[in-house]
């Protein structure tokens, strides 16, 4: 049985997620459960659940725990911030466009990579080309189609309320994201659009993975 802060829980017939208290709704910034969490922390989407437990950096033996395979997912998702979406070849530069360097990747419920963005505000003039958008944009196109469930969407930054937004009208499963955005954020630090409880879709959300090397990159960029 899978225990749960406060719990163990009891797991319904056949396995599946517990069943919590008050039948297990999603929790959001201001769920009464979350009352002793610092604003912003992430929360796997349901209520006494603050933060994945210790027990999800582990995995099967063979294979990669929660966290590593976040952390993987997410220096990949470095790469096409520094880089672009494809690596440049030996002995070029990296595109010299002053986008801010913000990468997203997004990958299937089997772990395979779909997609991939960076900002690209600049280089098209387009007020929308987020790093999360143009990897949405790209994986419906690559799948035929609009819903992503099952998908798992990993950026360099905490998503912004376009993008989240998008992020919840495509159904994508999780987000992992790097580094905060107090500013503009709205996966948990200035609105928490992801886990708003009055939508109709809540993804999971994995914030601060590898947040001091994303952040790094930023500040490199606004020097």
């Amino acid at each position: 049985m899978r225990s749960e802060p406060g719990g163990p829980w009891p797991v319904p017939p056949g396995g599946g997620e517990p069943i919590l208290p008050g039948g297990g709704e999603p929790a959001d910034a201001t769920d009464p459960a979350l009352e002793t969490v610092r604003p912003g922390q992430p929360t796997p989407g349901r209520a006494h659940r603050v933060g994945p437990g210790a027990h999800e950096g582990l995995a099967e033996e063979g294979d990669l725990g929660r966290r590593q395979r976040h952390e993987l997912w997410m220096r990949r998702a470095l790469e096409v911030a520094v880089t672009g979406p494809d690596a440049p070849s030996a002995g070029s530069a990296p595109d010299p466009v002053d986008d801010i360097p913000v990468g997203a990747v997004l990958y299937g419920p089997d772990g395979t990579e779909l997609a991939v963005g960076r900002n690209e505000r600049e280089l098209t003039g387009d007020p929308t080309a987020h790093a999360e958008v143009l990897t949405l944009r790209r994986a419906a196109e690559r799948l035929g189609r609009w819903r992503l469930d099952g998908c798992t969407l990993v950026v360099t930054l905490e998503p912004c309320t376009m993008c989240a937004g998008a992020l919840v009208l495509a159904r994508v499963s999780t987000v992992v994201f790097g580094a905060w955005e107090p500013k503009t954020g709205a996966a948990g630090s200035l609105w928490d659009v992801l886990r708003d409880r009055r939508l109709n879709h809540r993804p999971e959300v994995y914030a601060g993975v590898l947040e001091s090397e994303t952040a790094a990159v930023l500040r490199a960029f606004f020097r």
